[in-house]
């Protein structure tokens, strides 16, 4: 008979960016006239440049001629990708990268999540916090946690906090001050001091998207 995966079970009923949209979703609804900057998922805010919309539509071309088809490409990706990564993402920065020392996947956070897998079960796993929730959970539907508590914390991950106060990266336990924990995430608990920020709040800047988001990339 098939199983769920007990350690799927110990996941908080509640996301932390459901509860983000519904926040702002009810903060909007009280301040109908403002306009949030949202700092919650780091959401695109602008058009595709033309650099990148040429690069993907001579991409598509290739695959429209049987001389120029691909398939499933190399493992560490194409050569000549690899070596444009090294020559203009390091080479320009004058650090010596070479092409078998790049491998091109398909985004950080699935590599988070899998990188885990060469690491035994019972491995300590250190994570900042806030961190984004994919690198909690991938390791808690692993079971590399216990169960969660009540402020959101799972027993068995080491948090290193990420306040002003510390201004560093500080395990719990060391001798350095401690800031004191919120029953809530921090994200959210910061979201609410800051009662979500309204663009009349920052200062006026007409390169800004006229649609709801953060101002540029840098932001979120």
């Amino acid at each position: 008979m098939a199983r769920v995966n007990d350690h799927y079970l110990k996941l908080r009923s509640s996301y932390l960016f459901t509860e983000a949209a519904a926040r702002v979703k009810a903060f909007q609804s009280a301040h109908p006239d403002a306009r949030v900057i949202r700092l919650g998922i780091g959401d695109v805010t602008r058009p595709l440049p033309d650099a990148v919309v040429k690069a993907m539509h001579a991409a598509l071309d290739e695959m429209t001629k049987i001389e120029t088809f691909r398939g499933y490409g190399p493992e560490p990706g194409y050569e000549f990708l690899t070596e444009l990564v090294c020559a203009h993402d390091y080479g320009a920065r004058d650090v010596k990268v070479a092409p078998d020392e790049v491998f091109v996947s398909d985004g950080t956070k699935s590599d988070s999540g899998n990188i885990q897998e060469i690491f035994a079960a019972d491995a300590t796993i250190a994570l900042t916090d806030p961190v984004y929730p994919v690198y909690v959970d991938s390791n808690v539907m692993a079971g590399r946690s216990g169960a969660v508590d009540e402020a959101g914390r799972y027993a068995g991950l080491v948090y290193l906090s990420c306040t002003v106060e510390r201004r560093a990266l500080v395990p719990p336990g060391s001798t350095c001050s401690t800031a004191p924990r919120t029953s809530r995430s921090p994200l959210l608990h910061s979201m609410e001091s800051a009662e979500l920020v309204s663009e009349r709040s920052w200062p006026r800047n007409d390169h800004w998207p006229r649609s709801t988001g953060s101002p540029d990339s840098s932001a979120t």
